[in-house]
């Protein structure tokens, strides 16, 4: 009974968690203990892991879909079992992101890790280890693929004005004002 309880309660909680708006759903998450900036945008499929606590966010970070937080060694495990360390033995790591970054798609970030401010992470990345303010990085482990300066001046010249128009709108933009990046349209 109390196991079917709790998976009805873990149930509902889902429900709620589906129509929560953003703002919600931070307040959510500091009550876990996770230390969250202002103007963040969060994901509602992002894992916090199993120590939320150790986690700080700094302000005006977009975290993307399925991004997972590891906060502890799981490879420990293996040394409990081989009697190497006690059954009770844990190891933990702090986690911080600066101001100002982008998380992107489908990404880990391991225990000790400080990601800077002002940094781009691409998606499908493993963070292992610290990146210093300003920078882009990317893969499996990740690396340094250039400055956030680099990344400005390959981009600047090939934005397209659409972040706050309607679906439509900015179809009609990218067809009229950049039409090779369109699939020819579909004959009725």
């Amino acid at each position: 009974m109390r196991r079917m309880m709790k998976t009805i309660s873990h149930a509902v909680f889902k429900i709620r968690l589906i129509f929560m708006n953003n703002s919600a759903y931070i307040s959510y998450l500091r009550k876990q203990g996770i230390k969250i900036g202002k103007g963040c945008s969060i994901r509602k499929s992002v894992y916090f892991g199993s120590e939320p606590y150790l986690i700080s966010i700094g302000d005006n970070v977009r975290i993307t879909q399925n991004v997972k937080f590891i906060t502890h060694d799981g490879g420990l495990w293996t040394l409990r079992h081989m009697g190497l360390l006690p059954k009770e033995a844990a190891k933990y790591g702090r986690i911080s992101i600066g101001d100002n970054c982008n998380i992107g798609w489908n990404m880990l970030i391991m225990p000790n890790v400080q990601i800077g401010k002002n940094c781009v992470i691409g998606a499908g990345a493993v963070v292992t280890k610290s990146i210093p303010d300003g920078e882009i990085w990317a893969g499996v482990p990740a690396k340094k693929i250039e400055t956030i300066e680099e990344y400005y001046e390959k981009v600047r010249f090939q934005t397209l004005p659409t972040n706050d128009l309607s679906d439509e709108e900015k179809r009609k933009y990218i067809r009229e004002h950049n039409p090779q990046l369109m699939y020819e349209e579909a004959a009725d």
